[in-house]
């Protein structure tokens, strides 16, 4: 044996060994679909932040046109509005009727102690002496006066009223007593008379 055989055994082992280790060699790739792709080696998608992970490429939007600003309101005192009022429709005013002006003093008849003569024993006249208080007061035919009882009971009672028509022989009472205003009186008599006897 010659002193190269053991090297060119230990190269022969050695190459087994490496093939042994690697396994099959590989196999040729297919002529017919499905075709297989050989694995490729590590794919790069692009610049790495350092991590080892890829970095994502900033998108930069274009800026719209900037909103106007509303101006400030100018600074000063308040407006104050005048306050407003709804229209007043004026509601109709009834005048009232005026007062009727009282009899004037009669001029003639019938007289005092006429009128004192005609009440004279008439029913709710006192039995005592008596005079005339106010009057007459006279309007066409129609007269009024009051009258009041003299001496020690006159302060205890109130005055008397008389309406009565006519003058002289003809005189006629319509009404005597502290109450007078009869329909009679209402409805007939005179205005100046009316507002004596019943105060309208």
């Amino acid at each position: 044996m010659s002193p190269r055989t053991p090297l060119i055994l230990a190269a022969l082992s050695g190459a087994a060994m490496l093939l042994g280790a690697c396994g099959e060699p590989p196999r040729p790739l297919p002529t017919s679909p499905p075709y297989a792709t050989p694995s490729a080696g590590p794919i790069s998608i692009g610049p790495s932040d350092g991590l080892g992970l890829p970095t994502v490429p900033t998108t930069t939007y274009p800026t719209g046109p900037a909103y106007p600003t509303t101006p400030a309101y100018p600074t000063g005192g308040v407006t104050t509005l005048p306050p407003t009022t709804a229209p007043v429709t004026p509601t109709e005013t009834v005048s009232p009727t005026p007062r009727p002006s009282p009899a004037p003093r009669c001029p003639a008849q019938p007289t005092g102690p006429q009128i004192l003569a005609l009440i004279k024993g008439y029913a709710g006249i006192p039995d005592k002496p008596m005079r005339i208080y106010e009057g007459p007061f006279c309007s066409g035919q129609w007269s009024f006066a009051t009258v009041e009882v003299t001496g020690e009971d006159a302060d205890d009672l109130e005055p008397l009223m008389v309406v009565a028509t006519g003058a002289g022989a003809t005189l006629t009472l319509v009404a005597a007593g502290s109450d007078v205003c009869v329909s009679r009186v209402e409805t007939t008599a005179p205005s100046g008379i009316r507002v004596l006897a019943c105060g309208f």
